[in-house]
C-alpha cells in the first residue's frame, strides 16, 4: 500500500486528461471483447495497492447522485423523514438529480470513514465503477474520474499501456 499525495495526483491527472479523454474515445470505437476482463484484472492490482482511506478524494470533492431509494434508506437510518434529508443535505442539479449542497460529503470522517457505509447511496457503492460489466459504457465517465480517483488514473495508464 502507498500513500496519496492529493497535490501530486491532481496535477498528474490534469496534466494527462486530454490524452485520457482521447484514449478512452479511441477505446469507445473499438470496444474491445477482452476489456472487462483486463479492466477487472487492473482494478484487483490497483486496489491492492491503493487503500481509498488514505485519500477519499471522492468523497472530498465529488457528490453522488441520489435515487429516492438511497434518500429512502439514509432517511432511515438518520431517523428523519426522507423531505427533511433533501431539505437538510441535498439540493436538484441541472440533470434534476438529487446531488449534496456541498462537499465535502457530510458524513465523512476525520479518519475517512463514511458514518453511514452501510446505508450509503448507490453511486458511492460503485464508485469508481472501474469492476462493473459493460465497463464500455462508463468510459466517458471513467475518463472524468480520473481527475478525482488515483486509482482510475493509475488502472488507466495501464490501460494504454496495453491498448496502445
Amino acid at each position: 500500500m502507498y500513500e496519496i499525495d492529493l497535490n501530486i495526483f491532481t496535477k498528474k491527472a490534469e496534466d494527462q486528461y486530454q490524452e485520457n479523454m482521447a484514449f478512452f474515445k479511441r477505446l469507445k470505437q473499438k470496444k474491445p471483447k477482452n476489456l472487462d476482463s483486463i479492466v477487472h484484472q487492473l482494478h484487483e492490482e490497483v486496489f491492492s495497492e491503493i487503500d481509498c482511506l488514505t485519500c477519499a478524494n471522492c468523497c472530498k470533492t465529488t457528490s453522488p447522485a441520489f435515487y429516492m431509494k438511497d434518500i429512502e434508506r439514509m432517511s432511515k437510518k438518520l431517523k428523519i423523514k426522507s423531505t427533511e434529508f433533501i431539505s437538510t443535505y441535498l439540493v436538484l442539479d441541472e440533470d434534476e438529480s438529487y446531488m449534496f449542497k456541498s462537499e465535502p460529503c457530510p458524513f465523512l470522517m476525520d479518519d475517512n470513514y463514511c458514518a453511514h457505509y452501510l446505508s450509503r447511496p448507490l453511486a458511492c457503492k460503485e464508485y469508481p465503477h472501474t469492476n462493473r460489466k459493460r465497463f464500455h459504457q462508463v468510459l466517458m465517465l471513467s475518463a472524468r474520474n480520473t481527475l478525482v480517483c488515483p486509482a482510475v488514473l493509475e488502472i488507466t495508464n495501464r490501460l494504454k499501456r496495453i491498448f496502445l
